[in-house]
């Protein structure tokens, strides 16, 4: 197996200047009628192209694939490195990643597809629906809210437990793992913490409200409606898994990228999908839209903004060293205030990986990028800023 050193990649990169080019002038015509907007496409990447291959070389990334999103339209998408540095072979929009915990903002849009049903309110006790299963540790007097485990504020710990794909154990069923590991490791409101095992409480709840699997529910009414063909939670061998990208990590005593072990863990609800830049830009402009992808509504636009405005603001400021002194948890959305502005976003790792989504909500302008690349995230919230700042500056109502 090769290794990548940092300086190969703006040598990878030389190899595909010439069809990254054609790619963007084949766009130029959709970013400039892109929902009543205009953009000067060769510019706005002229002037991204450059900070994409300083995030690789500083990052330590193979590979990665971007999309940008003005309106309700993906105006233009590219990818640049290797999703398989032995094989050299190029990423592309089309290229499978794990998109970690970007799935989370997913898993609590169907779960609230279910608060507009009233099955629930936010505020209620969640023990109040846990037939089956008990929050161990919890105070009846101090009960953990929905509206807390939506903001990482239920005390639940971050938790995830790790197993090989190819080793001989395999993560529980969600029943098994929560009757285990559903334990506070803290009273509720005490402390923010970032928790897996509180998604995999709300994949639970989604099957318990929809009598489905919560496989089946998140394909039927999150994955279609918004044409995310190549999302799942594994990669489909029919369609997929010929796309799949290589995870690398930073070998600590080289420096160099090499091949990360593929990995399953206990809160698979939590984020461990397979997915797509494209379909991860289509998830965005529902989001970017009132929660309306080509006139399907997935969830209302009171709902999302309860989902895009800080929940507590004793926990405000920054979110996992994402935004500013207004940052903070909405439900699920990381959001912040920036110069008037109103932004939100989520990143999602897994060891080998790393993906971002960033949208500003009053110009309906967005980001995504998924990668090969460990532990690349403040690299990757760096581009997201130049990527809308420059959306903004080439974009026009």
């Amino acid at each position: 197996m090769k290794n990548l050193s940092i300086v190969r990649i703006p040598l990878i990169r030389a190899s595909l200047l010439l069809s990254f080019a054609s790619l963007v002038f084949a766009n130029a015509p959709a970013l400039r009628h892109a929902h009543a907007q205009t953009a000067s496409a060769e510019r706005l990447v002229a002037e991204l192209e450059p900070e994409i291959r300083r995030v690789m070389i500083e990052g330590k990334i193979p590979g990665v694939s971007v999309a940008l999103i003005a309106g309700d339209r993906v105006v233009w998408s590219s990818a640049y490195g290797y999703s398989n540095v032995w094989a050299q072979t190029p990423a592309t929009p089309s290229t499978v990643y794990l998109i970690g915990s970007t799935f989370k903002t997913m898993s609590a849009t169907a779960l609230l597809q279910f608060m507009e049903q009233g099955k629930f309110q936010l505020d209620e006790p969640v023990s109040k629906y846990l037939t089956e299963l008990q929050i161990q540790g919890e105070d009846p007097a101090n009960p953990v809210t929905f509206r807390q485990l939506f903001a990482h504020t239920s005390g639940l710990p971050s938790d995830i437990g790790l197993f090989r794909v190819w080793g001989d154990t395999a993560p529980p069923s969600l029943e098994e793992y929560l009757k285990k590991s559903l334990k506070l490791a803290k009273p509720p409101m005490e402390v923010q913490v970032y928790s897996n095992p509180a998604y995999s409480l709300m994949g639970y709840f989604v099957q318990k409200f929809s009598g489905k699997s919560f496989r089946q529910y998140m394909q039927e009414n999150i994955f279609a409606p918004i044409e995310m063909t190549s999302t799942d939670f594994f990669p489909r061998y029919q369609d997929m898994e010929e796309r799949l990208s290589i995870p690398y990590v930073v070998d600590e005593k080289s420096g160099k990228v090499v091949p990360a072990e593929r990995l399953k863990a206990s809160v698979w609800a939590a984020g461990l999908v397979y997915g797509t830049v494209t379909d991860q830009a289509n998830w965005m402009i529902a989001n970017l839209n009132g929660g309306i992808y080509k006139g399907k509504k997935i969830i209302s636009e009171k709902t999302l903004d309860q989902m895009m405005t800080r929940q507590f603001d004793k926990f405000k400021g920054p979110v996992q060293g994402w935004g500013n002194e207004n940052a903070g948890y909405g439900l699920t959305w990381w959001v912040n205030e920036r110069n008037g502005e109103h932004y939100f976003g989520h990143a999602g790792a897994v060891p080998g990986y790393t993906a971002f989504l960033l949208g500003n909500r009053e110009r309906k302008l967005g980001f995504a990028i998924l990668t090969n690349g460990d532990r690349a995230h403040p690299h990757l919230y760096k581009l997201a800023d130049k990527a809308i700042d420059l959306l903004k500056a080439h974009t026009k109502s």
